[in-house]
């Protein structure tokens, strides 16, 4: 088969490039090739002839660079005007304007895929609403698998009154079917397996039909005639928006409420909780240290016996049950301690950090004092340090110690929670069969309309949120918020004016209690 010959045509266009003038071709040269197309010509082929047609294009950029500096000088202003100098950096870095894809839109779009991001956004895809769940880890659980915090309600001692059949039970439940937990050692809760509750999130998502998005961050919010709209999120693969008819900040710091606008509260630096580095070890002779804790067993009075940061009010009933607390043995290698902002990044770069060396300090610590862990070693940490206490919201209504400590009931209740209290110095356990209604206002911002919050960042003074901040309250919170959200598109209405007995019909129609 004969083949047109480019190699030569190529050099013959460089030349003209080049302002060199070929002599004329006879008419016999030009006929002694016939045409033929190719799609592809043989490497053998078309390698030499790119290779000459490189040489004359190098030739050619050599002579243009020659006469760079002779234009530079035609072209060049008599003198150069100090304003056109670009001005030196400063403390603030104006953002150009640009145009981002809208790489999602859904119904509802829940921000963070702890205990309260799951349970919104499987009861939300459970009312008929299209959902999405963004996390900025690599995996759901929240506290549970990112810090390493194994159980939802560590409280359930006899007489506790919940929800048995909400979002939060559900999880435990199939957590137990998969063969992911354990036995709390001193009452009926269940301890889960951090990495197995991984795979048991991963189920609830993709059963329920929410659409899962790890690795990704909010960055700003969107709005739309005065309410929410979506969110500016970014990740691996670039900056882009996500649209949204409603969306619910599952964060724990009201990260999405904050940056849509939303009036927030943060505890002073002094009165805040601290924040905890988890960590596990191996090698530990499992029944050695139950032998010990047996023998020597503590109380909830043992975390007041020597006063300090552990020095618990109670109200007395709570005094004589076993706690798994080491007071005595860890009293020189405390974690991590508290003042530490959660919202800011180089608070918690330095706590993460203090963190791991100061475990250092406690591994020491159970080898020198408790049986067991003589050949102990550290296994792992959490992925991150366990935060209680950050921003919360200021919500439509603001809820208060008196309405946890006083069996509190309300017309919009969207759930029930015992009374149980653990922070600020204060446990209350729920050993009586007291129990509380949660408001639906308190996941509502007067300010920003088509948002609803859940988790810990409801609104609330300290001792409510020593309730709501515990997992299985943030679940209650969160099964909520994804039922109003969708009982507010269905019924066309936006979030500040959802009909609430819609709400708690869809609640109870998921098993929810609410009264």
């Amino acid at each position: 088969m004969a083949f047109t010959d480019y190699s030569e045509r190529a050099s013959r266009m460089i030349r003209r490039w080049s302002g060199v003038r070929d002599p004329p071709r006879k008419p016999s040269q030009q006929q002694e090739l016939p045409r033929v197309c190719v799609a592809r010509r043989p490497p053998s082929l078309w390698l030499p002839a790119l290779y000459r047609v490189a040489l004359r294009l190098a030739s050619l950029w050599r002579r243009i660079v020659s006469l760079a500096p002779v234009a530079k000088l035609l072209c060049a202003p008599a003198a150069e005007d100090e304003s056109s100098q670009p001005a030196p950096f400063q403390d603030e870095y104006v953002e150009p304007a640009r145009s981002i894809p809208v790489s999602d839109t859904c119904d509802v779009l829940v921000v963070g895929g702890g205990p309260a991001g799951l349970s919104a956004a499987v009861a939300a895809a459970r009312a008929g609403a299209s959902t999405m769940l963004i996390e900025r880890h690599g995996c759901f659980g929240g506290c549970i698998t990112t810090v390493g915090m194994e159980t939802l309600g560590w409280y359930r001692y006899e007489g506790v009154v919940e929800c048995e059949t909400g979002i939060g039970m559900e999880m435990e439940r199939m957590a137990a079917r998969m063969g992911g937990t354990v036995k709390w050692p001193f009452n009926s809760s269940e301890c889960l397996d951090a990495d197995y509750f991984k795979i048991v999130a991963d189920h609830l998502v993709s059963d329920a039909g929410v659409k899962p998005l790890l690795h990704t961050i909010v960055v700003e919010a969107i709005h739309e005639g005065g309410a929410l709209a979506g969110v500016i999120v970014e990740n691996k693969s670039g900056r882009s928006a996500v649209r949204a008819k409603r969306v619910i900040d599952c964060t724990g710091d009201a990260d999405v409420a904050y940056l849509a606008g939303a009036r927030c509260t943060k505890r002073d630096r002094r009165e805040r909780m601290g924040v905890s580095t988890v960590f596990s070890c191996s090698g530990v002779d499992k029944q050695a240290f139950i032998d010990y804790t047996e023998t020597n067993p503590a109380t909830y009075k043992t975390w007041s016996r020597r006063g300090g940061e552990w020095c618990q009010q109670t109200a007395d009933k709570e005094e004589h049950l076993r706690s798994p607390f080491l007071q005595e043995e860890f009293e020189k290698a405390i974690a991590a301690g508290p003042g530490v902002d959660g919202t800011d990044a180089a608070e918690l770069t330095r706590a993460e950090m203090e963190g791991r060396a100061q475990t250092l300090h406690a591994i020491a610590a159970l080898k020198h004092a408790v049986p067991g862990f003589e050949k102990s070693k550290l296994r792992n940490f959490g992925m991150q340090v366990g935060v209680r206490d950050t921003r919360k919201i200021v919500g439509r209504y603001d809820l208060v110690g008196e309405d946890v400590r006083g069996e509190a009931r309300f017309d919009d209740s969207v759930g029930i929670f015992p009374e149980f209290v653990d922070g600020y110095n204060i446990l209350i356990l729920p050993t009586t069969g007291r129990y509380f209604q949660v408001p639906l206002r308190c996941m509502q911002s007067p300010d920003v309309d088509n948002l609803l919050v859940a988790g810990r960042c409801v609104a609330g003074d300290k001792v409510s949120h020593a309730a709501m901040r515990n997992m299985m309250a943030c679940t209650v919170t969160g099964q909520a918020a994804g039922t109003a959200a969708a009982v507010s598109i269905r019924e066309g209405t936006s979030t500040h004016h959802v009909p609430v007995d819609a709400v708690q019909r869809e609640l109870v129609q998921q098993g929810v209690r609410i009264s």
